[in-house]
């Protein structure tokens, strides 16, 4: 797909951050195929962009995804089954780094850089799916955050049920997969869902100038390999988990970018660290 093609997706750059906003806020960026689909196909682009060293998402308008869009929902009903709405051959960003990782959403995990999930606003279904799969969530206070899915007569979509235990505990994710109650901002910084909860209008800023210090102050390869790490380690074990990261610290000790930083926090100058090359992140054992 050419990018000049989007519809439902809007993508900006801020040097080494890629701005992605859901673009449907007559619907409150419901999601859809095409949405699903632009949404592939942007990552793809950003992956294949060596320059990119940080993503945030968020919403236009008054929310961030307010779920499926209904009409997808009465059409599923309709015909008795689940279309997904992708094409036969939708682009595949973060795949080949572990097999875990090459289904929707999942594929987040295998992106070289960080993504930061602004929700502005109302997060549901789907759009909280979304939310839980990008690294950090910077929420609005008064935003409504609800999974959806049981009042809907459905079950955990998209591996929720293995997210969100991960993210909140398994006593809060019990509580929000089976009775979909909707929570405030406030409440998910309470219980881990939100690394922040803010005014509405410092949603976007915050999310951004934590992507903006990272793009500028950390090398992207140690971004790259903390969140391989941090993603392998889940589906690992402890020990496995230490001699990676051994391994690891013998290889980088000895590489440009210690060198540059070192040079760099010594002579109290900002870094100066080399854009990765593009595709996906680390492949780490295990």
């Amino acid at each position: 797909m050419d990018l000049s093609e989007l519809r439902t997706i809007r993508l900006e750059r801020e040097g080494g951050v890629a701005i992605v906003t859901l673009d449907r806020p007559d619907r409150m960026n419901a999601w859809t195929g095409r949405m699903h689909t632009e949404y592939r196909e942007v990552f793809a682009h950003l992956e294949a962009d060596p320059t990119v060293r940080a993503a945030v998402v968020t919403g236009a308008g008054r929310a961030f995804c307010a779920g499926a869009d209904t009409a997808a929902l009465e059409g599923h009903a309709a015909a008795g089954g689940y279309d997904r709405g992708l094409p036969p051959e939708p682009a595949t960003p973060g795949h080949g780094v572990r097999p875990e990782y090459d289904h929707a959403f999942a594929w987040h995990y295998g992106l070289r850089f960080p993504v930061v999930a602004a929700v502005n606003g109302a997060a549901a279904g789907v759009g909280l799916v979304l939310a839980c799969y990008c690294d950090l969530r910077f929420v609005a206070a008064d935003a409504k955050l609800t999974t959806s899915a049981p009042r809907l007569g459905l079950p955990a979509e998209y591996g929720l049920s293995w997210v969100l235990p991960r993210l909140v505990g398994i006593g809060h994710a019990a509580d929000l997969l089976i009775s979909s109650r909707v929570i405030r901002g406030t409440e998910a910084e309470r219980i881990g869902l939100a690394n922040r909860a803010l005014p509405t209008p410092d949603v976007l800023p915050a999310a951004r100038a934590w992507a903006q210090a990272v793009a500028t102050e950390v090398a992207p390869s140690s971004a790259a390999l903390a969140k391989a790490q941090l993603y392998a380690d889940l589906h690992g074990d402890v020990g496995a988990a230490v001699a990676v990261g051994e391994r690891l610290l013998d290889e980088t000790i000895a590489g440009a970018d210690y060198a540059e930083g070192v040079a760099a926090w010594m002579g109290k100058r900002p870094p100066a660290f080399p854009d990765l090359p593009a595709g996906p992140g680390p492949r780490l054992p295990g």
